[in-house]
């Protein structure tokens, strides 16, 4: 997914009230960018850390410029890391269209928040004729601890791990799940955060076992644009 305008560049000053962060710009001139990102970033926020910003695409936006990457010192050394969590959803469909989803191999059509469970929206229901659909839920993750493994959750998520048991209940009745972990930076594998959330790492594991399908991906991450590129080994069992 190539940004449709060039990424300015800036350091950040501070995040703050979740969905704010100050930078300073080239020019000396401090901005407020929208972070479009509710959870914690751990890792992410060092105050001075390089960061892109995207334009604002309306004249009625209130703030000016999106935050959408932040170079971060992560272990194994740094690099760029994707921290709008809008952008998820569109990469998985974008890699659907081109039929880089390999878990969805088949599948022709791909509807986004369709109503499911108990009060819950599923992210996509994935159909095709002579297959039975396919509920597909979409996770953003951008936490790394440790070289090469990439984390989720970064804070509590109590929302995701109520996803995960209507999924494996999606099963339990004969359906299909699956969950696309996008991982907005470069990985070698995933694991869940047990430490952080213990509560969603139970529904997780518990959901693998029900035979909710986990894949995770890793992207290509730069000042062009965010790609979905090679699945990574899921290495949290169910």
């Amino acid at each position: 997914m190539r940004f449709p305008h060039a990424l300015i560049e800036g350091r950040l000053v501070q995040r703050y009230k979740r969905f704010l962060a100050d930078m300073v710009l080239a020019d000396g001139s401090v901005v407020t960018a929208h972070c479009a990102n509710p959870g914690a970033m751990l890792g992410l926020l060092a105050p001075g850390s390089r960061v892109l910003l995207s334009p604002a695409s309306g004249p009625s936006r209130k703030l000016a410029y999106s935050w959408e990457l932040v170079e971060a010192d992560l272990p194994g050394g740094p690099q760029w890391v994707g921290i709008n969590t809008m952008r998820p959803n569109a990469l998985v469909a974008e890699a659907f269209g081109e039929e880089r989803l390999p878990v969805l191999a088949g599948y022709t059509a791909l509807r986004p928040e369709v109503r499911y469970g108990r009060a819950s929206r599923v992210d996509f229901l994935a159909t095709a004729e002579g297959l039975p659909p396919c509920h597909v839920e979409v996770k953003n993750c951008h936490l790394m601890r440790r070289p090469g493994l990439a984390e989720f959750p970064d804070c509590k998520a109590a929302r995701s791990a109520r996803h995960m048991e209507e999924l494996a209940a999606v099963v339990a009745a004969g359906g299909r799940a699956v969950v696309i972990i996008v991982v907005q930076m470069h990985a070698d594998a995933f694991v869940v955060a047990r430490d952080i959330d213990p509560a969603f790492d139970r529904a997780f594991r518990a959901a693998r076992e029900a035979g909710v399908a986990v894949h995770a991906h890793r992207c290509r991450v730069d000042a062009r644009g965010v790609t979905i590129a090679e699945a990574i080994p899921v290495v949290t069992p169910g």
